[in-house]
């Protein structure tokens, strides 16, 4: 028995024998050729066939990971379209006289080179788009079609990586977990694998040995145990059947008031991206959304977002929950979430730099379009406002202003909105934390970003994995500042809620309780587990 360690991506647990991926090598050679126009056309009718395809992954993805889960396959025919990277590939035919094939791979190389030296580890992870992209257009130019990814039975796949093209091809009933010795927690295939809720363990040290051989994917520990013996496999099988058992059990508490033994009652609410997740939503029994994160809708675009298409998908949630409550976040770009057609400034600390509220207050033509798509959407149901990343009262004072414009503006038009709609911010730096006596009194909510606050607070990237085990939401700090602001709100008359992953934290969810929290929005498959300790507190 070997125990390989790793990092898990996605917690679960698999058993069964290993299918080690042999991706297919196609090697590029350098040749002279004299007809440079030829191979041009080469890479065209190849680029025209690759965006084809990725259109077909596009649809299957959106039928099996719904939207946001698609979404890379329309920015890989973006990137393919991209004028910087043909006319890279077209000018090494040109200047250099060589064959196509190893135009796009040069290209590769530097693309991809450029992007991982980058300081933002979002963008750091863009360079596996770049070799996915590419691949398929030097697998096209030498005559190959699709990647054959089928198994035979349920299987844990292991490979040296896989691209988000070879992840939605997967026949995901033969697939039991995904092992790979590169990746992030960032990539494309990392969120789909938690999307496609398949255990999935980054970082393992394989060999190619393995393949056939019987295995346990530990997504909860982040381990590998290759030719594990009788008595371990027997203890994953009962760890196995106490997870669903658990599922089931869990079941029981749909349609349940989350509330304490005696009476007190806590608001739980899920965390969503796009509209397409309250589906999730809904089967889980969420009592509301706490946060809809508004910049997947931007995220997932070419280009800014109409009035009409925020309007849209606004709308669409809100008739869905009828009647829950719905928190809709206002635009929260920067740091790790970049957009191309933003065209915003290279920045030396992204995480500290042009995000959020402030790109917003920055840009304020981008804010009123969301402004006026969200108040228009206001009379479709519970919809509430909150806005991120806010550090002073000179902040809310001019969101405040900017608001009471668009909705003169939608009076003027006669377009209806809800007069008496709440508004909130996130706290999520320690300036707010320690001014939200001020902000209280300015404010309807406060909603704690605790990924943030214990960013800020720690003086910890946590996109750095490098400093992990110093990342502590649990820090005696942070919880100070929790309290601190659940009090404030609390003489203020307001209530406080927590949207971080704090809040889905089933070691915490007892001590947030006594503090006094309001609220807890968490991912929608902890609804359940989160209900169940606070019904069994005191």
């Amino acid at each position: 028995m070997k125990i390989l360690s790793g990092k898990s991506v996605f917690s679960g647990i698999a058993i069964g024998r290993i299918s080690v991926l042999q991706q297919e090598d196609f090697s590029v050679k350098r040749i002279k050729i004299q007809d440079t126009q030829k191979e041009i056309k080469r890479v065209s009718q190849a680029k025209e066939k690759a965006v084809s395809q990725l259109g077909k992954l596009y649809e299957k993805a959106l039928r099996e990971v719904g939207e946001s889960g698609a979404a890379i396959f329309e920015v890989h025919q973006m990137m393919l379209n991209d004028e910087d990277y043909l006319d890279s590939i077209r000018n090494i035919i040109q200047t250099e006289k060589v064959n196509a094939e190893y135009a796009v791979a040069a290209t590769e190389d530097n693309f991809a080179a450029m992007f991982e030296q980058m300081d933002d580890e979002y963008m750091r992870a863009r360079a596996a788009d770049i070799k996915d992209i590419s691949n398929r257009l030097i697998r096209i130019l030498c005559g190959s079609d699709e990647e054959n990814m089928e198994t035979s039975e349920p299987v844990i796949v292991v490979a040296e990586d896989l691209s988000p093209s070879e992840t939605v091809q997967m026949d995901k009933s033969k697939v039991l977990a995904f092992v790979t010795r590169k990746g992030s927690s960032n990539s494309h295939t990392a969120i789909l694998a938690r999307t496609m809720n398949i255990p999935a363990l980054i970082n393992v040290e394989y060999e190619a040995d393995m393949n056939g051989k019987m295995a346990v994917a530990d997504g909860k520990k982040g381990c590998l145990i290759v030719d594990p013996d009788e008595e371990t496999i027997k203890k994953y099988r009962n760890l196995q059947a106490q997870e669903i058992k658990k599922r089931e059990m869990l079941k029981e508490l749909k349609g349940k008031a989350t509330e304490t033994k005696s009476g007190h009652k806590i608001n739980l609410y899920a965390n969503i991206g796009n509209p397409s997740d309250v589906a999730a939503v809904l089967a889980n029994d969420a009592e509301g959304i706490g946060l809809f994160r508004s910049e997947f809708i931007y995220l997932e675009k070419k280009d800014y977002p109409t009035e009409e298409e925020q309007f849209q998908a606004y709308k669409t949630v809100v008739q869905n929950m009828a009647g829950k409550k719905v928190i809709i976040r206002t635009l929260d770009i920067g740091a790790d979430k970049q957009i191309g057609y933003f065209h915003m400034d290279r920045e030396e600390n992204p995480a500290m730099g042009c995000r959020a509220i402030r790109v917003c207050l920055d840009r304020p033509e981008i804010f009123r379009t969301q402004l006026r798509a969200l108040f228009r959407a206001s009379v479709y149901g519970n919809l509430s406002i909150m806005y991120p990343m806010i550090i002073s009262l000179e902040e809310v004072k001019k969101i405040r202003e900017i608001v009471e414009s668009v909705k003169q503006e939608l009076t003027e038009e006669g377009i209806p909105f809800r007069k008496d709609m709440e508004q909130g911010i996130m706290i999520e730096t320690p300036a707010a934390v320690m001014i939200s006596d001020l902000l209280a009194k300015e404010v309807d909510f406060f909603s704690i970003g605790t990924n943030d606050l214990t960013q800020y607070t720690l003086a910890i990237d946590r996109q750095n994995e490098k400093l992990d085990n110093l990342y502590d939401p649990h820090h005696e700090a942070v919880l100070r500042m929790i309290r601190m602001v659940i009090e404030n709100a609390h003489k203020e008359g307001i209530w406080a809620g927590i949207c971080g992953e704090l809040g889905a934290d089933t070691d915490m969810t007892e001590s947030l309780v006594e503090m006094g929290i309001d609220e807890l929005s968490v991912s929608s498959s902890m609804i359940l587990p989160v209900r169940k300790i606070i019904r069994e507190m005191k």
